[in-house]
């Protein structure tokens, strides 16, 4: 069994430096008409206006530029339903060398189009972890490319937590609880770290959907719980949680799951209001505020908006 290797804060402090020259700073967004909705004041960190479009490019950068040149030249290789994929493929181009990207069948179209406009070599597959995993083997043995894995990868949970950094400096004020998705983990595991840094005092939940409620049974058992079968539209958060990414939240967040559709209803209000593009998997986080609205009342409340890549000709309350 490989070690396991967990990064710490200052891996997120080292990260913000290195991909400082790549990354942009998303603003920070505000709106009253959803503080009064949910009775709390909300700071929403705009991570779908991120490079890429999507959080996900802050991790991809800071493991692609963590990598020798040696390394570097053989290229970078992952497995993504999309997000990541395309970070990896941006970050690969800001160094100039190659990015293969293994994709499932039925992947957003949206996101495979991203991933290919940004350079990568796409390698499709079947839908499930076994088959992305066996094909992205293949692909890494036949090329000499550096795996970066999507999630459970140190240099790419370091990356993602750098993002709740930045939440944390602009927020204005001390934020009491920071709300984020939670899918395979990366971006869960690193804002846990952002806070112990900065804020150690702040609460983390971590929004789920309730048809791939993971997270949820294995933070309950203080074990992983990964024999599911997926069952949402939030195509982000389908992931098991990983294995570094468990071993980081057990014990240090808790999960507030949310069905489908308060998911699309917050989605919806996103838009509407904030007059962001938003895709599911960033709503839930909203979704999980409205659910429980005791738990974040009167309260200054970190809200991560994970990605806005969305497939426009297959909107989720289009015929609703």
């Amino acid at each position: 069994m490989p070690e396991l290797i967990l990064p710490g804060t200052a891996d997120v402090l080292a990260a913000a430096a290195r991909i400082a020259p790549h990354a942009t700073v998303t603003p920070v967004l505000r709106s009253r008409e959803l503080d009064a909705l949910a009775g709390a004041r909300l700071h929403f960190k705009a991570e779908h206006l991120q490079r890429g479009g999507a959080f996900k490019f802050r991790g991809a950068c800071n493991a692609v530029w963590l990598l020798d040149e040696a390394r570097a030249a053989r290229g970078v290789v992952t497995h993504s339903s999309g997000n990541h994929g395309a970070a990896l493929a941006l970050a690969a181009r800001s160094r100039g060398i190659p990015c293969h990207v293994v994709v499932p069948e039925g992947a957003v179209a949206a996101k495979l189009a991203n991933i290919a406009r940004h350079g990568a070599t796409l390698w499709r597959c079947a839908p499930t972890q076994a088959a992305r995993e066996a094909e992205c083997a293949r692909v890494q043995a036949e090329s000499g490319a550096a795996l970066v894995h999507p999630y459970a990868d140190a240099a790419v949970i370091a990356g993602q937590g750098t993002a709740t950094l930045e939440l944390l400096q602009q927020a204005g004020t001390p934020l009491d609880v920071v709300v984020a998705p939670v899918g395979g983990g990366g971006l869960a595991a690193g804002t846990l770290l952002a806070l112990r840094q900065v804020q150690p005092g702040c609460e983390l939940v971590l929004a789920e959907p309730a048809g791939a409620a993971d997270a949820a049974r294995s933070l309950a058992a203080h074990a992983r719980q990964v024999e599911f079968v997926p069952d949402t539209v939030c195509d982000g958060l389908r992931a098991a949680l990983g294995v570094p990414n468990f071993a980081l939240l057990d014990g240090a967040a808790t999960v507030v799951t949310v069905d489908d559709a308060a998911t699309v209803a917050a989605m919806r209000l996103l838009w509407q209001v904030l007059k962001q593009v938003v895709e599911p998997s960033s709503a839930t986080v909203l979704a999980a505020i409205l659910a429980q609205p005791q738990r974040f009342a009167g309260r200054n409340v970190g809200v991560v908006l994970s990605g806005g890549n969305v497939d426009l000709d297959v909107l989720p309350w289009a015929g609703a």
